[in-house]
């Protein structure tokens, strides 16, 4: 079991983030030259201004008509991503992992508000399985690979609270973390993940084609 959990938390995670690194360069790469290749005359209109003007209104809760149609979906998806982002990369043992590996680290959170975020994260996922099951548009418009990706983003942070609080076998939990979390990352590019790549771009396009084309608001 050492051996294992030797591998999963060393080239295991390397080999996650190799495949991370270059699948996000060959995803951008490729939709690049796709969008050259079929759409070249909307490369022409971007523009610095109006795609920052439109990142940064997206940004902003309620700000757009988007966000205001749905208050709740609205609160979990701001929630749900700051938590997603912020936990893993603020939580102690993995900050005590990357200093071991690395020789420095940074800023944490205690166990017990990363326990509290890890349970929001959690719950924000149970809110979207349930919205995408009872409502029926998005019901519609869910696909198999939907339901895959949300319980994958989902069991590093079950298996991590799981391990944490010594449930079932600790150290099966603690590798199974490891595990799912490459999985997460390795996926990113080549998965609905993605639009944690794109989305900068997409809102980007929309952005210089309302502002400086269309001389509107995209939000």
């Amino acid at each position: 079991m050492y051996d294992i959990y030797n591998f999963v938390t060393g080239p295991l995670v390397w080999i996650a983030f190799i495949i991370f690194v270059v699948g996000s360069i060959y995803r951008l790469a490729s939709m690049y030259a796709l969008a050259k290749k079929k759409d070249a005359v909307s490369l022409a209109y971007m523009d610095w201004k109006f795609s920052f003007r439109s990142i940064i209104n997206w940004l902003i809760p309620f700000n757009s008509l988007g966000w205001k149609a749905n208050p709740a979906l609205t609160v979990v998806t701001f929630i749900f991503h700051v938590l997603l982002l912020l936990t893993p990369i603020l939580l102690s043992a993995h900050v005590i992992l990357f200093s071991d590996s690395w020789g420095f680290s940074w800023w944490t959170i205690s166990d017990n508000t990363a326990n509290y975020m890890t349970m929001a994260i959690i719950a924000a996922c149970i809110f979207f399985a349930v919205r995408r099951f009872y409502l029926r548009d998005v019901r519609f418009l869910t696909t198999s690979q939907d339901w895959l990706i949300l319980a994958l983003v989902a069991l590093p942070f079950v298996t991590g609270l799981l391990a944490y609080y010594q449930l079932f076998n600790y150290q099966i939990m603690l590798i199974a973390h490891v595990v799912v979390g490459c999985l997460v990352i390795a996926a990113i590019p080549f998965t609905r993940l993605s639009h944690m790549l794109f989305a900068v771009f997409t809102r980007s396009y929309i952005g210089s084609e309302f502002g400086k084309i269309r001389r509107a608001k995209d939000w």
